[in-house]
């Protein structure tokens, strides 16, 4: 039986959900910091064959958590210790900002999705660069060999013009590269006026150019840099893209990223309607993101790493996702309905998998 879901249901379910999210985070951070998450993480340890090559780096798992559950670098070391092989911090941007009003973030637990319009609230690249270094120095001590990888998502500051944006997102891949194993450019948030424009190719060209420039320059070593990517491109748009992921010898694309679209929601539409605009992950989006997945695999072959995200909920949702040309995979939106525990079921379901695969 799992209990888990019965303890959301009765301790979350009736609650905002950012204000659920706040109240879990702090638990998973308060285990870290009482020690407990030291026991936690001998027991959510990925198993050695899982073990996973992407960037010139060593994934202890193919799974990790997504941006946007950590958005400032706060509990990088908790979420560790719960078996994910990268957490990917951020959306970060190059100033403070406080994000949108409150409410702005909802469930459709029918759905097993959240819709969200939280406008990348953070502390700015300065404040959490040193958090993200710190985070990063104390993962290396205590695991010398394979440790979980940090990945850092920047964003456009919302106050910042459109005609400005590369040297904003200059400013968050100055400060964050330093700290961070590789760097994401988010340019497929819905909750940024004017942001998902700069997936244009020909805008898109020059501001991978100089993040990628800079993140190297600053940090004195080559920082893997990836391009995020909406699900609500053009089949047409995906591959112009992958091109000029390739030729700009990007290190790899996330996809995908959030969904301004509601088709195929099961939650009465009323409460849909009264949720208002906002980016819809979780479950809806497995369908699309996996279609996605498979354009870009064939349009880029070998030639980039692929991280596959968007309604993942279990081990064979990871599979499918390998299978079908991911190297690594992301999730987030299941991880407020399954519990802290997540990562590790998966993990561990993987393993099980494979062995049967191999032994049937």
């Amino acid at each position: 039986m799992r209990v888990y879901p019965t303890f959301f249901k009765l301790a979350f379910s009736w609650m905002d959900a950012e204000r659920a999210h706040k109240i879990g985070f702090q638990a998973i951070r308060f285990a870290h910091r009482s020690g407990a998450g030291r026991v936690l993480a001998k027991m959510t340890a990925p198993h050695p064959s899982l073990r996973t090559e992407a960037f010139g780096l060593t994934f202890p798992s193919p799974f990790g958590l997504a941006a946007g559950f950590d958005k400032e670098g706060h509990g990088v070391e908790a979420l560790a210790e719960l078996g994910f092989g990268h957490i990917e911090v951020g959306t970060i941007t190059g100033q403070a900002q406080p994000g949108n009003e409150k409410p702005r973030l909802f469930r459709l637990i029918e759905d097993k999705a959240v819709i969200n319009r939280m406008g990348f609230n953070n502390d700015g690249a300065a404040a959490v660069a040193p958090r993200l270094k710190a985070a990063r120095a104390a993962l290396q001590r205590k695991h010398p060999g394979v440790r979980a990888v940090i990945g850092v998502n920047i964003g456009k500051t919302k106050v910042v013009e459109l005609d400005d944006a590369v040297e904003d997102y200059l400013v968050s891949a100055r400060s964050l590269a330093p700290a961070a194993d590789y760097l994401v450019v988010n340019v497929s948030s819905p909750n940024t006026p004017g942001l998902r424009l700069l997936q244009n190719v020909e805008t898109l060209r020059p501001l991978l150019r100089a993040v990628g420039d800079a993140a190297d320059e600053s940090a004195g070593r080559h920082v893997p840099l990836l391009v995020k990517i909406a699900p609500d491109l053009s089949d047409e748009d995906i591959a112009d893209v992958a091109r000029l992921a390739l030729d700009l010898k990007l290190d790899g694309i996330i996809a995908t990223n959030t969904t301004i679209g509601r088709e195929g929601l099961v939650s009465d539409p009323a409460k849909v309607a009264a949720c208002g605009p906002g980016g819809l992950s979780g479950a809806p989006l497995k369908e699309r993101s996996l279609e996605v997945l498979r354009q870009l695999k064939a349009a880029v072959g070998e030639g980039l790493v692929l991280i596959s995200v968007g309604g993942v909920e279990s081990a064979a949702d990871v599979q499918e996702r390998l299978d079908a040309g991911a190297t690594l995979v992301q999730g987030y939106t299941a991880f407020l309905y399954e519990g802290p525990f997540w990562a590790a079921a998966i993990n561990k379901a993987l393993v099980k998998g494979r062995r049967q695969a191999v032994n049937p």
